[in-house]
């Protein structure tokens, strides 16, 4: 984790978000990048191709994608409306429970080309990516486009069909980064329409959150409980004012689709559970790591977190955990730091929508894998 130095932000705290699109018009992406039934060869996406007439701003009435959040895509077996793809439905791996999915947040420092040339570390990083159903990652920070292609390579080598969606280079300074979801395409689905980055005109972010929405892929895709993902990595040198504009930002996907309640805002914030200011103040809001739980590999911080509006969420089963790299493969503190500086964070939620009638999730309990 680099710390940058910052320039100065434009004051403001109810600052304008603007919810910018990558998809295509073909409604499948760049060349495979947004579309699991596309082959993964492709330019990268590097530039916002499209954007909203209608601003987002707070407390506004604006939707993403007018009067339903599913619009006309392609249809096959086991999925509808606007989560595309013809991918039939297939029975959930035996490493995961066929009734809950597991989404989790990974800060792999640095990844780039020096971490894709090393044989263990990579080793690592793809068995921690298979125990998950999707995985949001950061710190994704190489000028080449091939590391993601290469990471799906190990990744599908054994016969999985795990795929990405990738955000645009971001940063104030030469030493840029990216966002990604990796998911399991044969568990997971994702609205095309749906998947940008959210613009911050008065520059209080370093890195604007990544967003897409996803569901479990079922038999009984109307039932299943969809989510918006909100991908974030604070700085380091401006934790407290980029808190409380994520704060912001995550009211602002809340109110993003007319059908769509559930927000999971997870990644780096580089704050504890204390520490979230305006963001941890949100009225049901609930973070899954707390209780002086460390996220980082030298086990002296609690950086990383998965966030969501417990009374909305109710899908959300309780069991949450921190994985520690060096027990789970058996490593030293050296050799953990080589994988990365963090641990990732995982939560667990069930594959059908639930009732939202004021109940709040249980009590997050804790677990390691």
């Amino acid at each position: 984790m680099t710390k940058k130095k910052s320039k100065p932000r434009k004051k403001g705290f109810f600052w304008t978000l603007i919810f910018t699109i990558l998809t295509a018009a073909s409604g499948g992406g760049f060349s495979g990048y947004l579309n699991p039934e596309l082959p993964l060869l492709g330019p990268l996406v590097k530039n916002i191709l499209a954007s909203f007439a209608d601003t987002l701003t707070t407390g506004g009435t604006g939707t993403l994608s007018g009067d339903s959040g599913f619009l006309d895509g392609p249809q096959g077996p086991g999925t509808s409306g606007a989560f595309g793809g013809s991918v039939p439905v297939q029975l959930a791996s035996a490493r995961r429970p066929a009734d809950k999915i597991l989404i989790a947040s990974f800060n792999i420092q640095v990844f780039g080309k020096s971490k894709l040339a090393k044989t263990d570390v990579m080793s690592v990083i793809v068995q921690v990516i298979r125990q998950f159903d999707i995985v949001a990652i950061q710190e994704i920070r190489a000028k080449e486009d091939n590391i993601l292609p290469a990471l799906m390579a190990m990744l599908n080598a054994e016969g999985s069909r795990y795929n990405f969606l990738i955000g645009p280079r971001l940063g104030r300074s030469v030493s840029t980064e990216q966002y990604a979801f990796i998911f399991d395409t044969n568990r997971i689905e994702y609205d095309p329409s749906s998947v940008g980055t959210m613009g911050d005109p008065g520059d209080l972010l370093h890195r604007e959150p990544f967003v897409a929405r996803f569901r479990p892929r079922t038999n009984f895709p109307d039932r299943a409980f969809s989510f918006w993902l909100v991908d974030t990595h604070t700085d380091p040198d401006d934790v407290p004012n980029e808190v409380a504009a994520l704060a912001n930002a995550f009211q602002v996907m809340q109110g993003a689709l007319p059908d769509e309640d559930d927000v999971i805002l997870l990644g780096d914030l580089n704050a504890n559970e204390f520490e979230l200011g305006p963001l941890g103040r949100i009225p049901g809001i609930r973070w899954v790591v707390g209780g002086n739980t460390m996220t980082n590999t030298r086990k002296n911080k609690a950086y990383d977190n998965i966030i969501f509006h417990a009374p909305s969420t109710t899908e959300f089963s309780g069991r949450w955990g921190v994985l520690d790299l060096q027990s789970a493969f058996q490593l030293s503190e050296e050799d953990a730091l080589k994988v990365s500086d963090h641990f990732p964070v995982w939560a667990e939620f069930d594959i059908w929508e639930g009732p939202h009638n004021g109940r709040v999730a249980d009590r997050p309990i804790a677990a390691r894998r």
